[in-house]
């Protein structure tokens, strides 16, 4: 278990984005088994990225947000609602706050953009985290990537 400080920041530049998927790639690829070339999509360029960086520049944690159009699909159309997606944290970090942290940047950038609720689509053992976080489940369970999966919402 890490000692260290870290932050959770919008990846703004080049270098962010990629520890961003570098930290998906670790965990949804080598960890879950996801097939890369479904791991990064056309969404990746115009979501909102969040980054959790220990201070000693390692990269722990990612989630993005996606709103307006690129939301549209998984929000059910409602263009005030974001869609939180890709959260991830790596092995070392998880049990320090880190992805509690991510979702609440991610909610702070769905507010900045003036939404009104964040969906999300859960791997199930991860249900009871984001109802922690004020997440409500609701629809059918259904498959992702081979992963079940349940949708979530939570108004901000």
């Amino acid at each position: 278990m890490s000692t260290h400080a870290y932050v959770v920041r919008v990846a703004e530049d080049p270098a962010d984005r990629e520890a961003c998927f570098t930290v998906r790639k670790e965990v949804f690829v080598g960890e879950q088994g996801v097939p890369e070339d479904i791991e990064y999509d056309a969404y990746d360029a115009v979501a909102v990225h969040v980054l959790a960086v220990r201070e000693d520049g390692v990269p722990l944690g990612t989630g993005r947000l996606l709103y307006g159009e690129a939301a549209a699909g998984k929000t059910g159309g409602d263009l005030t609602v974001g869609s939180l997606g890709r959260l991830a944290v790596t092995q070392a970090a998880r049990g320090l706050g880190v992805g509690a942290a991510l979702v609440r940047a991610v909610e702070d950038a769905a507010r900045a953009r003036g939404l009104v609720a964040v969906d999300l689509h859960a791997q199930t053992h991860a249900l009871g985290f984001y109802e922690r976080l004020g997440y409500m489940a609701y629809g059918p369970e259904f498959p992702d990537a081979g992963i079940p999966h349940r949708a979530m919402r939570r108004v901000l």
